[in-house]
């Protein structure tokens, strides 16, 4: 990375963490994926039942195998060979977790958590229920405000996600949002989290790496 380029990231790294804190967010640099998860693990104890969260973020970072390793108890709907009601029943038990792992779609540098929920289970634990919420987002996830993120969400991560799941909707042939009518349809569930919510003890890792989508 160029000087110039490098003075410009850190520059918007600053100014997005100052107005987390202003918003009652905690915040967390890492320069590197691998410095992230180490960060992350500091933040959780060994004893909490971690939920996590439809992401590929935390999955990136080996988080969920990393703490299942050291004896956490991990509870997760994307765990293989689930039934849909056993899927649904673990996104239940994710909002009665002691630590919730998830990542944001957008982060504005204004300091607000752009989201866009299909079942609306991820925004639900991020809002309330677990007493420690954990975000983690690369530098792609950051916007100027609140217009640009949606656009970030209906362009970018909705149309990848849909592809990811093989679903059958417009966005996932074009790459381009229609604001579709699919049965499949993945964005359903629109929050914008502009201050962290009373009593909520919510940290937001911001890594130096594109991370999920």
């Amino acid at each position: 990375m160029s000087e110039a380029k490098s003075w410009y990231v850190s520059k918007r790294f600053e100014r997005t963490m100052d107005f987390l804190e202003k918003n009652g967010f905690k915040t967390v640099y890492a320069p590197t994926r691998e410095e992230a998860a180490a960060r992350v693990l500091e933040l959780i104890p060994r004893d909490a039942v971690v939920g996590v969260g439809g992401s590929i973020t935390i999955r990136e970072l080996g988080l969920v195998d990393t703490l299942a390793r050291r004896g956490n108890r991990v509870v997760h709907h994307w765990q293989r060979g689930l039934s849909a009601e056993e899927a649904m029943e673990a996104r239940r038990q994710e909002l009665n977790s002691d630590a919730f792992l998830l990542s944001s779609n957008a982060i504005t540098e204004k300091g607000q958590l752009v989201n866009v929920d299909g079942a609306g289970n991820r925004v639900a634990a991020m809002i309330f229920g677990p007493r420690k919420v954990v975000v983690v987002a690369g530098v792609n996830k950051i916007v100027k405000d609140v217009d640009e993120a949606v656009e970030r969400i209906r362009n970018v991560s909705a149309p990848m996600n849909a592809k990811r799941l093989n679903l059958e909707t417009p966005c996932a042939v074009s790459g381009v949002c229609t604001d579709c009518e699919s049965p499949g349809r993945i964005c359903r569930v629109t929050t914008i989290m502009d201050r962290a919510p009373e009593e909520a003890d919510i940290t937001v890792v911001l890594v130096n790496e594109e991370l999920g989508y």
